[in-house]
This record gives structure tokens, sequence and C-alpha cells, in this order.
């Protein structure tokens, strides 16, 4: 039996991830924008200035960030399950490669927020007995992320491992 080795997965995540990832850091842009054009209504004429500077410059970084980063993680975040491991890579800044020999893999959990399930995504949480955590797959097809679930399932409990 081959011992599994850290590389890079096969697999990319759905693509509809990218809208999902765009779609969630812009929200989160839209409420510090919303914030700033409150003070600039709400500060006295003198004050404004600075404000606007400072609602310009967010705007033009959100729309960086928003664009960027969502083509960033898509390229980067993959994952792969052979017959004897699970594999996942993540991050856009600071990215990570991790691996879960599947004899050592105790709980498999789907999540689907209620915008993942806007944009039919789901996210699969591989729970092992190490230190390091579990190894969780985000922006998957809410269909492949069923099927891995099952796939999983099937694979640990005809493990021979003790899963520890």
């Amino acid at each position: 039996m081959s011992v599994p080795r850290l590389r890079e997965p096969a697999n990319l995540v759905s693509p509809r991830a990218r809208v999902f990832w765009a779609a969630r850091c812009g929200a989160g842009w839209l409420l510090l924008i919303a914030a700033q054009v409150a003070l600039i209504v709400l500060l006295p004429p003198a004050h404004r200035g600075l404000q606007i500077a400072l609602l310009v410059a967010s705007v033009l970084l959100g729309a960086v960030h928003a664009t960027v980063m969502p083509q960033w993680r898509f390229r980067v975040h993959r994952w792969e399950v052979t017959p004897t491991a699970c594999y996942a890579q993540d991050g856009w800044i600071t990215q990570r490669r991790r691996i879960a020999p599947l004899s050592r893999v105790q709980t498999v959990d789907t999540e689907r927020g209620p915008l993942e399930q806007l944009f039919r995504l789901a996210s699969v949480t591989i729970t092992t007995a190490s230190a390091a955590g579990p190894i969780t797959i985000k922006g998957l097809d809410a269909a492949v992320a069923g099927r891995l679930v099952d796939e999983l399932t099937v694979v640990t409990a005809s493990s021979s491992g003790d899963a520890t």
C-alpha cells in the first residue's frame, strides 16, 4: 500500500464559488461604505473632505478586493479523495495543504448557509483525531458535496483503521 504524500489536489471547487465569494465580500464592503455615507451626511460640511476621501478609497479597495480575491481563491482551492486519503488546499493570501488518511476520518459533515444555498454550494468538513483540526472543503457544488459525503461514508466505514 502506498503512503499518501502531500501534493496539490486535482479537483477545483464549483465555478459558482467565485460569485459567492465576491457577493459575500461585496456585502461587507457595502456595510462599511453605507456607514461612511451616513457619517458624511451627518457631519458638518467642514469635516466632509477627509470622509469623502476615505469613502472613495473604500470604494476602490472594495472593488479590487471583490474582483481579485474570488478569482485567486478559485485558482487555489482544490480537493481530491483517493482510495487512501482526502487532500485539500485552500486560502488566498495564506495558503495551506492538508491530507487526511481515510483510516483516520472520524466524521464527515456538510454545511450550507443561506447564501451558500442561494448559490447551490456547500462545505464539507472532514474531522480526524489530528491536533491540526478538521479539513474543510468550501465552495463545492451542493450535489458534488452530497456525493463526496456518501463516498467518504462508504470508504471510511469499510476502513480497517481505528480513526485515532
